[in-house]
């Protein structure tokens, strides 16, 4: 499998995943310590929906489409108002309210930033890390880098701010992942404990991703850790197709799982309609 985010930018996992690091960043800017953002798995940085890629699958129109697109039932007025951070990052990108791009993590990321913030993003493969470097353009806040994301994990740690979010988003094209992304998140959170982990999961058959489960617990008892997780359809009935998503958070922040309360349901009976559901719990 020749994983290319192209053919998926916006689509319901996009939503879940960057409306949760859009709060988190959101809610290290209440100190004015600077902090870093680390995206080991970066991406192309700005995805056009009107791509071959995205023509093909169209998945974007049950993701962002659905919240954003002209004729989206608007949303509830709470719901609305945590959403915004990530929202107003996907305005930018479009001069009107049609929706012709969508930004990736890097991208909502850097809009995020205040001067003394930085992001660095990384992206292995050499087209994607090209139009990632073009994406981003000139900025003193940004670094680009192209390492295999699992040696960035282990080399960009801890990052001299002491203070910021590590976003682990593999593209799941290879067997062990999932162990893959235990191993990393554990020698993650070893070099830098009070980091704030984000790591995402795709949701096919349920027994993978259970043990995966179980080989955080003991990690999340000493750390915390959120588990937040968005179906489309009962995984029972198709093991074999991508059921939904989920999201580790290690050391989240304060309010996040009161924001998570109000949205989750929103996200869910919307992107998902009457076989969505969503779990909110805390692991360990």
């Amino acid at each position: 499998m020749n994983y290319r985010h192209a053919y998926h930018a916006g689509n319901f996992a996009d939503a879940l995943k960057h409306a949760v690091l859009a709060l988190i960043i959101s809610y290290l800017k209440r100190k004015d310590a600077p902090f870093r953002v680390i995206d080991t798995h970066a991406g192309c940085g700005l995805y056009a929906l009107d791509s071959i890629e995205a023509g093909k699958t169209r998945e974007w129109e049950g993701g962002i489409g659905k919240l954003l697109a002209p004729g989206a039932t608007p949303l509830p007025p709470d719901v609305e108002r945590v959403l915004a951070p990530y929202l107003d990052a996907v305005r930018a990108e479009n001069r009107s309210e049609a929706l012709s791009f969508y930004p990736g993590s890097p991208l909502i990321a850097r809009r995020l930033l205040r001067p003394q913030d930085r992001l660095i993003a990384n992206e292995l493969h050499p087209v994607d890390s090209g139009r990632l470097r073009q994406a981003l353009g000139r900025d003193s806040r940004v670094k680009v880098l192209t390492l295999n994301g699992w040696v960035a994990l282990k080399s960009l740690l801890p990052p001299k701010e002491r203070r910021g979010i590590i976003l682990i988003d593999p593209p799941f094209e290879e067997d062990g992942e999932l162990d893959r992304l235990a191993d990393g998140i554990a020698a993650g959170l070893n070099r830098f404990a009070t980091g704030v982990f984000v790591a995402w999961l795709p949701i096919k058959d349920v027994k993978p991703v259970a043990r995966f489960y179980e080989r955080l617990r003991p990690l999340a008892s000493a750390h915390s850790a959120l588990r937040i997780e968005l179906l489309l359809r009962d995984p029972a009935l198709s093991p074999d197709r991508l059921n939904g998503c989920a999201l580790i958070v290690a050391n989240p922040p304060f309010e996040l799982e009161r924001q998570l309360t109000v949205i989750l349901p929103e996200l869910a009976a919307r992107l998902g309609g009457a076989s969505g559901r969503s779990t909110l719990d805390r692991l360990g």
